[in-house]
């Protein structure tokens, strides 16, 4: 979490694309093997590297589609109306981070102070703060999500030289917290580095008082969690067993060095591999801004390279199996099988020659026989793009695999380190484009079932069969989703078929399906959709209570259309109390509004806003924000994200926020959907508390479906 350096938003980009190299290996270097077993399981899948540390700003920063795509699982925020940061208030992401499947949401409490490191006030006054604390959460909706962690950093901050003032200060936070909580979880004792000693008095104290943290935390942030993190795992679990104390969850609540992990993905596969086969939780550390998934996100919808490796994280299932990685070098992997899929699926990268690239054969050993004596395999790479937008995975290689005693070697040269990849195994099947979604490789769920290999059905007789695709576009527009699908004769069904199409979470409308004369053979039905620039989530849902949705699915096809978009100027609409039309040859037009909020009376109205039927709209707000707001003042970039009230035609004004866009004079889009009446539309811009809307340079409105 502390870069214990100024950070600004001009150096962020330099922050995270300069990667840092575990261990050095020679760009002339003979292959390396990486060997995964099959038929070795290692246990359920935990996803716990997928956490973050102030990933989340404000509801909606970032977009929730980044989010929902990932399995999170932890994420560590700052206090209820902490002072540490303007944004990232525990709280008030709960909703989202909950509603995207997060499982846990640590309290970092002494964030509740404004500077770093925290002033220290007496115990007393700390006291009064954990109280305050305390019974917030206890009177919110999401309580039992919480967990507590009362120490930050403690070893360095306020207890340094003294374990002995942190171990009293610590049972009368404890024995706080739960005398107003009693089902309080809390997390500690945070230590900003594995500290063997420490944590074995530690937990000696904590046992003999009855004060034992629920959640064992520290950080993982130096250059030695590459050469020692099992070691630091084993001596903990070590000192458990010693002391009698039974088995805790681990959460290594900040991991990543201050410079060239985040956003990298060869370096960020490291920690993942690790962490998962620990089946420990992990957080992303915070060393630039919030909101970002910790430099996985960009713009607030579009994925960096680092994004590409935890949704193919995310993506496994099944069970994970052994992985045995080269001895002596940094390359690491995590594996899984999937016996109802007929997949097995590894994830690996992080050799990072200083220079250069590497080889490398990943030997497949103890292939289940339901992957056949010869298994078709694709690999998959995405390159570190910084904190600016992926181009997106890209196929390295792909072919059939002949099986020798229930092995296969796929040889790969040229591999990049800063690089991650991944290799889907499937038995032989046709190979594919390498920009078509494939349904066998997209999520599904309800009874949605994959058949030999290449297709998914399970529609018929289903209302919750659903193939799920994460796609990425590059600019905000009309594109066209081409289902393939399969629609032969099935008892009770009719001869025409129709799924339900959900876009980034909400239901979009209903997909015709004309029938095909049998089940052998395939059309493809084409919706034109709206789609933000980034990621967005595609569902092909069952829907009915009869079979009119009975459907085979084999692929989807996303490719750019022409549509209807009509753009309004902000200058020239009716403005009120400060609001003003400024110039900057930067935004559209030459023009933007400005000084919109800080009170109800200075608003911006859009008028004459046509649209020819009543519906949900698309409205692409053009917008800068620079703003920097209160907090510790001598590391992080403390970013506001602004949020403007949107009105239409004088209805109930909807809270939407937007993302900082790290200068006054970069224009960012964010899409927010209104309701239009057919006929002309006004819609106004304020923010009635006392802080300011972005700046709005346009609108685009646009139909969801063209």
């Amino acid at each position: 979490m502390r870069s214990r350096r100024a950070a600004i938003i001009g150096v962020l980009a330099l922050a995270a694309t300069s990667a840092v190299t575990p261990i050095a290996t020679p760009a002339s270097a003979a292959a390396s093997t990486l060997t995964l077993d099959l038929a070795t399981s290692t246990g359920a899948l935990r996803y716990g590297a997928t956490g973050f540390l102030y990933g989340l700003g404000d509801e909606g920063i970032p977009d929730e589609t980044m989010l929902a795509a990932l399995k999170p699982q932890v994420t560590a925020q700052k206090a209820p109306d902490g002072l540490q940061h303007p944004n990232g208030d525990a709280l008030k992401i709960a909703p989202m981070f909950k509603r995207t499947g997060g499982r846990d949401i640590q309290i970092y409490m002494q964030d509740v102070y404004k500077q770093w490191p925290y002033e220290n006030l007496g115990i007393a006054d700390y006291l009064a703060k954990v109280d305050t604390i305390t019974r917030k959460v206890v009177a919110d909706p999401y309580r039992s999500s919480y967990v507590y962690v009362p120490f930050n950093e403690p070893d360095g901050i306020w207890y340094s030289g003294n374990l002995s003032g942190l171990l009293a200060d610590w049972k009368t936070v404890f024995q706080k917290i739960r005398s107003i909580d009693s089902t309080a979880r809390i997390a500690g004792p945070n230590f900003a580095s594995y500290r063997s000693a420490d944590l074995r008095t530690f937990l000696t104290y904590a046992r003999d008082n009855g004060v034992l943290p629920d959640v064992m935390t520290w950080h993982e942030l130096g250059n030695d969690f590459f050469t020692s993190w099992q070691s630091h795992y084993d001596d903990y679990r070590a000192i458990e067993t010693n002391l009698g104390v039974s088995r805790r969850p681990i959460t290594i609540n900040e991991y990543g060095r201050s410079s060239g992990d985040l956003g990298v993905p060869g370096n960020l596969v490291q920690f993942v591999a690790k962490f998962e086969a620990s089946k420990v939780d992990g957080c992303l550390a915070y060393w630039t801004t919030a909101g970002g998934l910790n430099d996985l996100v960009t713009h607030n919808n579009q994925a960096t390279g680092g994004w590409w490796l935890y949704k193919w994280y995310g993506e496994l299932t099944g069970n994970t199996v052994a992985v045995t990685p080269p001895a002596g070098g940094s390359l690491q992997g995590l594996a899984a099988v999937d016996a109802g899929k007929k997949q097995a699926r590894v994830i690996f990268g992080g050799n990072n020659p200083a220079s250069g690239t590497y080889d490398t054969n990943v030997v497949v050993k103890g292939i289940p026989s339901y992957l056949g004596t010869t298994v078709h395999a694709t690999v998959w790479g995405v390159d570190t793009s910084g904190l600016n937008p992926s181009a997106g995975p890209y196929v390295v290689k792909e072919g059939d695999f002949a099986s020798a005693g229930a092995q296969v070697t796929v040889p790969l040269t040229g591999l990049k380190g800063q690089s991650a990849y991944q290799i889907i195994v499937t038995p032989n099947g046709d190979v594919a484009p390498a920009r078509r979604y494939e349904a066998e490789y997209a999520a599904i769920g309800g009874t949605a079932k994959i058949v030999s290999t290449y297709f998914v059905e399970g529609y018929g007789a289903s209302t919750t069969a659903s193939t799920k695709f994460v796609v990425s576009v590059p600019s905000d527009g009309y594109y066209n989703l081409g289902i393939r699908y399969s629609a032969g004769p099935y008892t009770g069904a009719p001869t025409d078929r129709s799924v339900r199409l959900r876009l980034n979470g909400s239901d979009l409308t209903t997909v015709a399906l004309p029938g095909t004369a049998d089940w052998n053979t395939w059309k493809t039905a084409t919706t034109k959709v709206y789609l933000p620039a980034g990621i967005s989530r595609v569902e092909y849902n069952a829907y009915a209570s009869d079979d009119r949705d009975a459907v085979n699915l084999d692929y989807l096809d996303v490719a750019a259309t022409s549509g209807t978009v009509t753009a309004y100027e902000a200058e020239g609409n009716t403005l009120s109390g400060t609001a003003v039309v400024v110039s900057d040859a930067a935004a559209s037009g030459g023009k933007y509004v400005g000084w919109l909020g800080a009170g109800s009376a200075n608003t911006m109205r859009f008028n004459g806003i046509s649209v020819a039927a009543a519906g949900r709209y698309r409205t692409v707000v053009g917008y800068a924000n620079g703003e920097l707001g209160d907090g510790a003042t001598n590391y992080n970039s403390n970013i506001v994200d602004r949020y403007a009230e949107i009105s239409v035609n004088g209805g109930a004004a909807k809270k939407v926020y937007f993302r900082n866009t790290l200068g006054w004079s970069n224009y960012w889009t964010r899409v927010v959907n209104v309701d239009l009446a057919a006929g002309a539309n006004t819609i106004t811009f304020g923010n009635a508390s006392s802080g300011y809307a972005p700046n709005i340079d346009r609108i685009q409105i646009a139909a969801p479906v063209g």
